[in-house]
């Protein structure tokens, strides 16, 4: 098991677990009610920590973080829905208007 990831925001820490367990690699959250000790020990060792469980899957881990933290959904270039014609921001995957995704 290997640490991919540490943060004080415990949201982003499960944000990256998501998006990693839906690429299938299984991962675990470590620290996740520690906060209350901060001033005992350091803050920063109580800061929630993401591991991957499985080292072989560990750098295709590092590849889907590094670029989910580096390029977000929200540069995705504008886009028209195929089946109504409603113009869209980049950040959507689906059309508010009619309910079709961008990608099938």
């Amino acid at each position: 098991m290997k640490k991919i990831y540490t943060s004080p925001d415990r949201l982003i820490i499960f944000h990256f677990k998501n998006i990693l367990e839906s690429y299938h690699i299984d991962c675990v959250v470590k620290n996740e009610y520690l906060a209350g000790a901060a001033g005992e020990i350091p803050p920063n060792e109580c800061w929630p920590e993401l591991w991957v469980k499985n080292d072989d899957k560990y750098d295709k881990a590092l590849e889907i973080f590094d670029k989910n933290r580096l390029s977000p959904q929200s540069t995705a270039p504008d886009w028209t829905c195929t089946r109504c014609g409603e113009k869209l921001e980049g950040q959507f995957t689906a059309c508010w208007q009619c309910g079709e995704t961008r990608y099938r």
